[in-house]
């Protein structure tokens, strides 16, 4: 081969080089190792640690439901079963005990995240009833017509 084929080949094969060489000081000897042996992924045996440190800001449904398990069963029965709980009402991170209640967004715009019409139907959320929000009562909030724990015209206040 010719000299202008060599060069930009010696190039990015010093290249390539230079980056597993780096590689070598800037990675972990732990990263990506398991008790099964070498596996990829974002995974670091001594950073296991520095995790269980880490405060889970959302609970998941189930930590609601040990408590309000009569909203549970509630939700559970209507559209909303889809909807986990801190969707509406936060993250449960400090709760019970810091703060005793929740605040609960009871803005127009927290229910028109999923029920705000779409124009097109491949959306995903064609399935869920959408309204035109300059013609559906657009001066008050959802909440003071409608129970979100009881998503149907017979949940109407």
């Amino acid at each position: 081969m010719k000299n202008h084929v060599y060069r930009p080949l010696i190039v990015v094969l010093c290249l390539i080089g230079l980056i597993l060489i780096a590689r070598i000081f800037y990675v972990p000897k732990d990263f990506g190792v398991h008790e099964r042996g070498y596996m990829y992924g974002w995974y670091r045996e001594g950073n296991t640690e520095d995790w269980t440190k880490v405060a889970v800001k959302y609970q998941g449904e189930d930590y609601c439901k040990g408590c309000h398990p009569d909203k549970y069963d509630s939700i559970m029965k209507t559209p909303h079963a889809i909807i986990q709980c801190e969707n509406c009402h936060g993250p449960a991170i400090e709760h019970p005990s810091n703060p005793q209640k929740l605040a609960i967004d009871k803005s127009r715009a927290q229910c028109l995240r999923c029920h705000a019409s779409l124009p097109y139907p491949t959306s995903g959320r064609a399935k869920i009833r959408g309204i035109d929000p300059e013609k559906h009562n657009p001066d008050i909030e959802c909440v003071m017509c409608h129970n979100p724990h009881k998503p149907s015209l017979e949940g109407l206040k």
